[in-house]
């Protein structure tokens, strides 16, 4: 096996540097693998540019990377579901199996949780990762290692809208168009909304919507009042949304999702900003308007899978607007921070660029 284990370590603020490790050793329930594809998340920006996430914080070096594919090296000696050659996209959480929330099946919220790439845990943006084989999903031939690691993302925007129970004839106010946005309106359209509307402060965001399927899109501006937002959002749908998936984080986009959603609707929360918001809960109670968070995802990642390989979400590639060698990361992080070339989804390639696709991606 090749001794080349080039990773990208996280140092401290606007210090990422490329090393030599070691080739990790695997447990018995684990396999390694020789990573293909990582995404950038705006998180791993987020550690780059600040070192913290809330309380989590990046105290000692650790390897970024979560949203990840790759190719299985080795076996553990307890694994049975694999084997060496198998093309997998990984869940970079791995809950401890035994607590109540885990036999629960909502193990996302786990206490013991060790998440790719947040301190204290190290990602996997390296040429070999050891990752434990009950969270490693194996790739049909015709699904590609890019859409492979785009599962990441796109199992938020699956968990988002069971959390809101978006079905057959719902009609979705998504507000934010970043990356978890978007994935967010492929899922819904998938899952039978009949109506998606979309706002953006960035007109180009919201171009990228409407190609991916939103029904409609809003241009948020300046000094429009939350009352003219509202009404100008119904009118635009020709109806009040009954679930809205507020995917920015922001105090304003919050207020705007509770304050859209007809009575009796849900508003779920998967964008994360400051920690205390000030929010109209009076209205959205006395409107028996449900409001519902979202961690990460939990049981999620075999539905993404199950949208990518049906074609259910044939948009999902255009997420990808870049692509960059492993040696190239320092670039690749660049052009994510500050969205060079109208940047979405920034892709780092561990090995050489389609090595393991059947197509061209």
């Amino acid at each position: 096996m090749a001794k080349d284990n080039l990773t990208a370590v996280l140092h401290g603020i606007n210090d990422l540097r490329l090393e030599q490790k070691p080739i990790p050793e695997i447990k018995d329930n684990e396999v390694l693998l020789e990573m293909d594809c990582v995404g950038i998340c705006g998180s791993d920006v987020h550690y780059l540019v600040e070192g913290r996430i809330g309380h989590f914080v990046v105290e000692q070096p650790m390897i970024m990377g979560h949203e990840a594919s790759g190719v299985v090296a080795k076996l553990g000696k307890s694994v049975k579901t694999l084997k060496v050659g198998d093309r997998v996209a990984i869940e970079p959480g791995v809950a401890c199996r035994e607590c109540q929330l885990c036999k629960e099946g909502r193990y996302n919220l786990c206490p013991e949780m060790i998440f790719c790439a947040t301190p204290p845990c190290h990602g996997n943006l390296t040429r070999f990762y050891a990752h434990a084989a009950d969270f490693c999903f194996k790739l049909p031939e015709h699904v590609t290692m890019e859409e492979g690691a785009l599962l990441e993302p796109l199992s938020v925007g699956v968990h988002a809208c069971r959390r809101g129970n978006v079905g057959i004839g719902s009609e979705v106010l998504i507000l934010g168009a970043g990356p978890i946005g978007l994935v967010t309106v492929l899922t819904a359209k998938a899952m039978g909304a009949s109506k998606v509307v979309i706002t953006d402060l960035l007109p180009q965001r919201l171009a990228v919507a409407k190609d991916l399927g939103a029904d409609f899109t809003y241009l948020v501006e300046k000094n429009v009042s939350e009352e003219e937002n509202v009404r100008r959002i119904h009118k635009l749908l020709g109806s009040q949304p009954d679930k809205a998936v507020d995917c920015s984080g922001a105090q304003a986009t919050a207020r705007l999702a509770m304050l859209a959603t007809r009575s009796g609707g849900c508003v779920v929360i998967v964008g994360l900003g400051q920690a205390e918001v000030t929010l109209p809960l009076v209205n959205a109670a006395t409107r028996e308007v449900d409001i519902r968070g979202v961690f990460r995802y939990s049981n999620d990642y075999s539905a993404a899978l199950a949208l990518v390989a049906s074609g259910k979400v044939p948009g999902l590639k255009k997420l990808v607007t870049h692509h960059f060698d492993i040696t190239e990361t320092l670039k690749a992080f660049e052009t994510s921070r500050y969205g060079h070339g109208n940047a979405i989804k920034v892709m780092i390639h561990c090995q050489k660029r389609d090595k393991n696709n059947a197509s061209k991606f």
